[in-house]
């Protein structure tokens, strides 16, 4: 059956091999600017905005993100960092280097007129297999009530990061915050770091400064002065509605002809206001947080009933409040019971640094949400190590969910190339030569680890290899600083489970689904003009020449 396909005179076509080898360059060239960014000796790249806006930083993440491309295969390698972020938020790294390695071996088999879908299996094969070995064979399960341990593991995550100088300060500040928003709900585990452990970065003082606080910190201030600013086991009062008259719903004209009309509207407005005011005090709080606004009227009655009022806090954080101190966020005052006051928090204060004021609600009894504060710098050293911290507190999260580690430091790859390589002896046919050049692909980790610290690659590459091939242990793997063979047992260096498996899956089915192309169709016109088939323009009046319309 002929496939015939119609194209307007917009849309160009490129098909076959050729597509496959511009794909597999495409992922080749992102894996190449990530490469220098792993391992402890990594180099920073200081990526610009169109704004102006600087970056420096090792993040794969945050490069990826800030890299403009056209190219669809780049774009989906792209998006495969982002996904890796999103899903464990780590190895953000590790994905790409080792997608652009999968395709790259798969270039001398297209070159050998071998076809995709053959690739294609070798490849789904060798990932089923190495997927089985990795929880099989190469990781350990761990106990992560061990502080200890869960330290060293955190730890091994910091090494490679900007944020590596205070380390031990690191490692406790996103353990803790992990701990504190961990959930376990009749066995369900939840551990929601995004919304409830809050990085607060304030510039100035030093990083040794920065701590966990038991609680939450908000960049806000009471809104009347004679309001106070200290109190200790505070009754707290979460609002999502106004503490002032409401308008008209629509676009509400009232016309006064006498002077006493006035006067009503404004007894109106004041009894409305008071009878809101009287609702709230009824329930004898210390502490009132609403999301909206609060009128002046509103802030007197207050004040006199000894009232401390914050307004305009944002929904994210006064859901974290919530969670804080225990308090029910309520939409009405009219509907406000005793048991929506929260009295889990035991000190609320005012408190300034630089030249703003911040709200502390601290000490509290059972937070399940809590503020990280960063003092440092600048912004940004802040931002990186921030973005340092999030990789953290998700390494922390990954094993509390999943708890089994496996060693870094390229150790896993070689012992997963190492069992590849085995295994691609037992299978016959045209197979065995994709399925053994995933074992080949693996090393690209360790080979990199070893060229970013300017160690002779060839020479540890084969002794690392030696080592595994003595099938003794699956833990020998290289020390980044150095270029050294070391035992990642005794060396302390590990990484999640979760996170490898999430790398390898990512990694091989990003390179099946971009072998599996053999057409790019787009209706993008060509800049070119002298692109054939490229509509050029006609002088008025005339009809275009030839491909026009």
């Amino acid at each position: 059956m002929t496939q015939i396909i119609v194209l307007n005179q917009n849309t160009r076509r490129e098909s076959g091999r050729k597509v496959q080898l511009g794909n597999i360059a495409a992922g080749k060239t992102i894996a190449d600017v990530i490469r220098t960014c792993l391992g402890p000796k990594s180099m920073l790249k200081m990526l610009m905005d169109p704004m102006g806006g600087i970056v420096m930083t090792n993040d794969g993440n945050a490069i990826l993100r800030e890299i403009t491309v056209q190219h669809p295969a780049a774009k989906s390698m792209i998006e495969v960092s982002r996904t890796q972020d999103e899903e464990t938020g780590d190895g953000t790294k590790s994905v790409i280097i080792l997608a652009g390695e999968v395709l790259s071996v798969a270039e001398q088999f297209l070159e050998q007129q071998m076809h995709p879908t053959v690739i294609i299996a070798a490849y789904r094969q060798a990932l089923e297999d190495s997927l089985e070995v990795l929880r099989t064979k190469v990781c350990i399960s761990i106990d992560t009530n061990d502080r200890t341990q869960m330290l060293n593991i955190v730890k091994s995550c910091l090494g490679t990061k900007f944020i590596s100088k205070w380390m031990d300060l690191a490692c406790k500040i996103a353990l803790d915050a992990t701990s504190t928003v961990y959930v376990d709900d009749n066995g369900r585990k939840e551990i929601d770091i995004k919304r409830y452990a809050k990085v607060e970065k304030i510039p100035g003082g030093t990083m040794e400064d920065s701590e966990v606080l038991k609680g939450i910190m908000v960049n806000k201030d009471v809104v009347h002065p004679k309001m106070r600013r200290r109190i200790e086991n505070p009754r707290i009062m979460l609002l999502d509605c106004n503490l002032e008259y409401k308008k008209g719903e629509s676009a509400t004209n009232i016309e006064i002809t006498k002077e006493e009309d006035f006067a009503k509207i404004l007894q109106a407005e004041e009894e409305f206001v008071k009878k809101m005011c009287d609702e709230v005090i009824a329930l004898k709080p210390d502490l009132v947080i609403t999301e909206k606004g609060v009128s002046d009227l509103a802030q007197h009655f207050l004040v006199k009933a000894g009232i401390s009022v914050i307004r305009r806090v944002r929904k994210t954080d006064n859901n974290r409040i919530a969670r804080a101190c225990g308090a029910t966020i309520a939409n009405r005052t009219d509907e406000l019971r005793e048991d929506d006051l929260g009295s889990g928090c035991g000190l609320f204060e005012v408190r300034k640094i630089g030249d703003e004021y911040f709200t502390f609600l601290v000490d509290c009894k059972d937070p399940k949400a809590c503020t990280i504060l960063l003092r440092g710098a600048s912004k940004d050293i802040l931002a990186e190590v921030e973005r340092n911290l999030q990789d953290a507190m998700n390494v922390a999260r990954n094993v509390m969910i999943d708890p089994y580690l496996c060693p870094g430091g390229g150790a896993s790859e070689m012992a997963l190339s190492q069992a590849l390589n085995e295994k691609a002896k037992s299978i016959t046919g045209i197979h065995q030569w994709p399925y053994r050049a995933i074992s080949r692909a693996l090393e690209i980790i360790p080979r990199t680890l070893i060229q970013n610290c300017g160690a002779n690659p060839i020479r540890t590459l084969t002794a690392l290899r030696a080592k595994h091939a003595q099938g003794e242990k699956t833990t020998w793997g290289i020390d980044g600083m150095t270029g050294n063979i070391v035992d990642m047992a005794d060396f302390g260096i590990w990484e999640p489970l979760s996170v490898k498996q999430q790398v390898y899956k990512t990694a091989c089915e990003t390179a099946i689904l971009l072998l599996r192309i053999d057409d790019i169709v787009s209706g993008v016109k060509k800049m070119d003009a002298a692109m054939p088939g490229h509509a050029q323009s006609a002088p008025a009046g005339q009809p275009p020449g030839p491909g026009g319309e």
